[in-house]
């Protein structure tokens, strides 16, 4: 294993969650007469914390979402995660294979903690995720592009950013993972290989990551 450290990303990367919360961000930002499609709310918001949302929309219009904006907006992605949220497909393997050789592993997200341990409790992968292996924006002062939270996590576990690799599936956090100075592996199942050109390596399905990890 050529790193000490692996850090996932979690929306995308281990629950395959950015279809169902990207539905229901584009239509409650259209609800509240902000027009946002599918497909913008990809290119906009995917991989980034809550703050952006408020932060562009702010910039565009001139207008703040309600106070309450947060709170329905994950009521209805909390409740939609228990329908129907599955883990991406082989994201499991990988973990269980990471577990089992001991390489240290660990999510760092854009979401909050909650949202981290719904989606976790609802796909199966808490098991493989104590406290210890979950860090969220929420613990750093700035979100995704910035390195804050990659590099929070690399010291609370113990390994140098050098000695870390990222897994991500948006241009936000290869960004982050490029400005913590760690490589970066780009998943692409979700996002177009040009918007993943500054990662370290491409990939496509996640049961070809353990072998690309050797």
């Amino acid at each position: 294993m050529r790193y000490d450290l692996v850090i996932f990303d979690n929306d995308g990367v281990l629950v395959d969650s950015e279809p169902i919360s990207n539905t229901l961000l584009a239509a409650h930002l259209t609800e509240l007469g902000h027009p946002t499609s599918y497909e913008e709310s990809l290119r906009d918001y995917m991989g980034a914390a809550m703050h952006r949302v408020h932060d562009i929309v702010l910039e565009r219009s001139g207008q703040r979402l309600p106070d309450d904006f947060d709170d329905v907006f994950h009521a209805r992605v909390f409740a939609a995660f228990e329908r129907e949220l599955k883990p991406v497909p082989g994201a499991v393997q990988v973990v269980e294979k990471l577990a089992a050789d001991g390489v240290p592993y660990c999510v760092a997200s854009s979401g909050s903690h909650e949202r981290i341990r719904v989606g976790h409790r609802t796909t199966g992968l808490e098991r493989w995720f104590d406290e210890g292996r979950i860090f969220s924006s929420q613990d750093v002062g700035r979100g995704k592009p910035a390195p804050d939270l990659f590099l929070h996590a690399a010291e609370r576990m113990g390994v140098p950013p050098e000695k870390c690799v990222v897994v991500e599936d948006s241009a936000l956090g290869v960004r982050a993972a490029n400005a913590a100075g760690m490589d970066v592996y780009g998943f692409t199942a979700m996002t177009p290989a040009d918007r993943l050109a500054g990662a370290t390596e491409l990939f496509g399905d996640m049961r070809d990551l353990a072998d690309l990890l050797v």
